[in-house]
């Protein structure tokens, strides 16, 4: 799902160009095919527009690195390794371009001459974004959180009051969606601050990418704490700011205050609800997490309906449907995001464990090989561990979740499934773990994880999966399929786990069925092959 963004502006009178079948839109910073909006953005929307511009003339490796990654310092291998990307998302083969051919011992050309659309006859040739984009920056983003749930993560629109060059050019680094990027807006949102202490669009936009910090790029906790303050802060003196209580709902989100976040986005939607179709979307995927899935999906799909185009929504809706038990409506999204949006990490992950959770092993471990060939997620690393377990390779399940413990160190399950699967398990330092984390457990995925320290008490473990259920867990495929829970199989506990999980989602199903709100279509798609 490309996000809608407010980009660098463009020329005055240039909307973009037509390369092939391609239009690239400079306005709105997107790619387009006929009705289909590719997943372009980042460093491969800012490559394929600086190419567009040079024409037919090759351009080299050294030009490219100074006028696409500058500041930044990277070599020939990042600019290859970019143009692979850019390819996949195109669609494009290498071996037979149709946009972007290699030139040995250069760098890269078009195949062709790309057509200027002039700013007056664009609206035939491009179509126009919704009527509130040009007053928002809506980029939803999912983050990891617990055994694998997909949490929404939202950055935010930016205030009418963001005219400063400083906080402009944050705003553009923090809408990027890269690491290095997030950290550039963080600076330069900070010297904004200096300059202007009481600057509310700099709070909001430092507080969201604060939040971004530990929600996407592996930062702690103690960025999301600040998040928190500097909303607060603006909230203090604007109760009804909009942007404010979404960026407080974020920064909660982000921690696994889940409650809360539900209340701060459902405030914010309430103080702007067309602006606001970020939070719409963030909360609904906060309900499916609470097992209202039927609400959720109605949210996610009046989103859909106006035409936002937020990074994960369709993810998002995919995996809403496949616990709804839509599996054929499920797989289509899922597969087709894995084929065509390589840079999506979350999209990376869904689809191996989707067909992991319905006992297609064999593709499941090709589709696993081919994701860890693209960027790095922990439940990668989680899935790599549990198929390793289900093979009976205890040593490399052990290596696989150290690796996602590395990627994600404030993340709790990583270390606790190295621990459960490796040589020396100390009982009793699981029992008093399981302990601390009961204590202050909130969220469904605490109370799976409680379960999973509680393997050698098994009334104990089923005892905290019906209450990972009365938190709203639904999962009820990894649940049956993961060998996580093989000692509990034959418990009769776990079969009433089972069953009260598919009574809720009975129920679940059928006000989706009979919903006005349903599109004719969207559960009755056809399944994928399933030749393995």
């Amino acid at each position: 799902m490309a996000a809608s963004r407010i980009a660098v502006p463009p020329m005055p009178t240039l909307r973009g160009y037509r390369l092939a079948d391609l239009e690239i839109d400079f306005a709105m910073r997107r790619v387009l095919r006929g009705d289909a909006d590719l997943n372009v953005g980042g460093l491969s929307y800012d490559l394929l527009r600086y190419l567009v511009e040079q024409g037919e003339r090759a351009v080299g490796f050294d030009e490219l690195i100074e006028q696409v990654w500058a500041p930044a310092v990277v070599n020939e291998e990042t600019v290859t390794q970019r143009v692979k990307l850019l390819r996949q998302a195109l669609g494009d083969d290498g071996r037979n371009p149709r946009y972007i051919r290699s030139v040995r011992g250069r760098g890269y050309q078009l195949c062709s001459a790309p057509l200027p659309i002039e700013m007056e006859t664009a609206a035939g040739a491009l179509r126009q974004p919704p009527r509130w984009v040009g007053l928002t920056a809506v980029a939803v983003l999912l983050a990891l959180a617990g055994w694998g749930l997909w949490i929404l993560r939202s950055p935010l629109p930016v205030h009418a009051d963001a005219r400063d060059e400083l906080t402009q050019r944050a705003r553009y680094y923090a809408d990027i969606g890269q690491n290095d990027n997030n950290e550039r807006a963080i600076a330069l949102y900070e010297d904004a601050l200096r300059a202007e202490p009481d600057n509310v669009a700099a709070r909001v936009g430092l507080s969201r990418a604060l939040s971004a910090r530990m929600c996407l790029y592996n930062g702690g906790p103690d960025s999301a704490v600040r998040a928190q303050a500097l909303a607060e802060a603006v909230i203090a003196q604007a109760p009804k700011d909009s942007a404010a209580h979404a960026a407080m709902a974020y920064s909660l989100d982000c921690r696994g205050y889940v409650n809360a976040a539900i209340g701060e986005y459902e405030q914010a939607i309430a103080l702007d609800p067309a602006a606001r179709a970020d939070s719409r979307a963030s909360v609904a995927y906060l309900y499916m997490g609470k097992g209202r899935l039927a609400e959720a999906l109605e949210n996610d799909l009046a989103v859909e309906r106006v035409g936002v185009k937020l990074r994960h929504l369709d993810l998002q809706i995919a995996r809403c449907l496949e616990l709804l038990g839509f599996a054929a409506a499920a797989e289509q999204r899922y597969a087709k995001i894995f084929r065509l949006y390589p840079d999506n990490v979350f999209g990376n992950a869904a689809w191996p464990r989707y067909l992991f959770t319905q006992g297609r092993y064999a593709k499941a471990e090709n589709a696993l090989a081919e994701a860890l060939a693209r960027p790095a997620h922990p439940q990668l690393y989680l899935l790599a561990g549990e198929l390793a377990l289900l093979r009976g390779d205890r040593a490399r399940a052990v290596e696989m979740f150290d690796k996602a413990a590395a990627l994600r160190p404030h993340q709790s399950l990583p270390r606790t499934l190295a621990v459960l699967h490796g040589e020396a398990v100390d009982d009793a330092a699981l029992a008093a773990r399981a302990d601390a984390l009961a204590g202050e457990a909130g969220a469904a995925d605490d109370w799976v994880e409680v379960a999973l320290l509680r393997r050698g008490d098994h009334a104990a473990a089923i005892a905290a999966l019906r209450r990972a259920v009365d938190e709203g867990f639904r999962d009820q495929a990894w649940l049956q399929t993961s060998p996580l829970f093989r000692g509990l199989a034959g418990e009769p506990g776990m079969a009433e786990v089972v069953d009260t999980i598919s009574r809720a989602l009975v129920i679940e199903r059928a006000e989706v069925v009979g919903a006005d709100w349903l599109p004719p279509d969207l559960i009755n798609a056809k399944p994928a092959s399933r030749r393995e």
